[in-house]
């Protein structure tokens, strides 16, 4: 890559990697101190306000990504921060449980991530292409991590509302980066062609990994719906503390992918390794119930295999839609799999409070196990794209 190429898509894959930030940093934590909101003793309210960010983005995904083409990619991505902001300082400023869905269904609306895509792809050339998007999913990772990590004793110094402050802080930071940092995209000499949304929408290699980015995040959203308070009752462990836990989690799952990821690329296994991660994720869920009673040490081990799989998977996915993407829809084609991450996020947490309230936590992690099934099976035909 050259100079200008990485630092286009390093800074792109940091308000990329912004955007989720608004999301995970409070997956630690708001089963935990969103009872302490008017109204918030219900799961399914806790649920709703987790994943109401995912609806909302994924309903406007799309819409922003073809703004994006139309208008200019900093321009609408500014856009979208601005509104994040937004939502962002409304969450802040409630006391309710009702008042923090709206300001987190006004964050879900500033959905950029298809129109940071689009301009990486515009700011690279195709055959670093892959790597540029490898960053996108790194970051991704990276910053699921550091919210796991940061997010307890964050909230334990600062309160609920103090980390909505702060995410309100790190997007108004995000816009200075867009506008002073990130370079201008080159511009294209061909002439431009209609998009054939049928190209992206059925298929059937991207089909598979729009069905695999949703059920990742379900995952996802779901098991941080009742991981924080078993941590609680099981591990007797404060809030406050479970930093303690996921940090050495973090280092270790991130250390646990580097050989079956240099396996993937340098060596061609990029589908057996694909395949993998997902029966990885498969056994974690359906040994959940039977690890987490193993007191706090076997929810560790449980946490830590879900997160080989999950950093794994996350990283690979984009790229991987990068290269299987016809070249004249790649932008729709992220928006389309964004659009599928975003519906994840928000029926993962639905999903997981229902699950929780109704039928306890065990239900939940079998129902992702399923879900888990249903993908590997899916993802079997998968072809190996190409190198770039």
């Amino acid at each position: 890559m050259t100079p200008t190429e990485r630092r286009a898509s390093g800074w792109l894959a940091s308000i990329y990697a912004l955007r989720m930030l608004g999301l995970f940093l409070i997956l630690p934590v708001f089963a935990i101190y969103g009872r302490e909101l008017k109204g918030g003793q219900e799961a399914y309210l806790i649920g709703l306000a987790i994943s109401i960010y995912g609806l909302t983005q994924a309903s406007l995904q799309i819409a922003f990504g073809a703004a994006s083409d139309r208008f200019g990619r900093k321009p609408v991505i500014v856009f979208g921060l601005i509104v994040f902001v937004i939502g962002s300082v409304v969450a802040a400023m409630s006391d309710t449980i009702a008042g923090v869905i709206v300001g987190r269904a006004i964050q879900g609306a500033g959905a950029v991530s298809a129109a940071v895509s689009a301009f990486i792809a515009d700011s690279t050339r195709d055959e670093v292409r892959t790597k540029a998007m490898a960053m996108v999913g790194g970051s991704i990772g990276i910053t699921f991590a550091i919210a796991l990590v940061a997010a307890p004793p964050l909230t334990a110094a600062v309160g609920l509302s103090g980390l909505f402050w702060i995410t309100a802080v790190l997007a108004a930071i995000g816009i200075l980066v867009v506008l002073f940092r990130v370079p201008p995209a080159p511009l294209r000499e061909e002439e431009p062609t209609a998009i054939r949304h049928g190209d992206v929408l059925f298929d059937p290699q991207l089909l598979r990994l729009n069905i695999g980015v949703f059920v990742l995040h379900v995952c996802q959203t779901a098991l941080f719906v009742v991981v924080p308070t078993m941590l609680i009752d099981r591990g007797a462990l404060p809030a406050a503390q479970h930093w303690m836990v996921y940090l050495p989690i973090i280092v270790g799952s991130f250390a646990l992918m580097v050989p079956p990821m240099i396996a993937a690329e340098r060596k061609g296994k990029l589908r057996e390794v694909f395949l993998a991660a997902i029966a990885l994720l498969f056994v974690a869920m359906l040994a959940a119930p039977y690890l987490s009673n193993k007191a706090l040490a076997g929810l560790v081990l449980f946490l830590l295999l879900f997160f080989v799989a999950f950093n794994l998977l996350e990283a690979m996915q984009p790229s991987l839609v990068s290269r299987l993407a016809p070249a004249r829809v790649k932008g729709f084609a992220m928006g389309v799999y964004n659009t599928t991450m975003s519906l994840g996020l928000f029926a993962g947490g639905i999903l997981g409070g229902t699950l929780a309230k109704r039928f306890g936590d065990e239900t939940v992690f079998y129902t992702c196990a399923a879900l888990a099934a249903i993908w590997f099976v899916a993802a079997l035909k998968m072809k190996a794209p190409s190198k770039a």
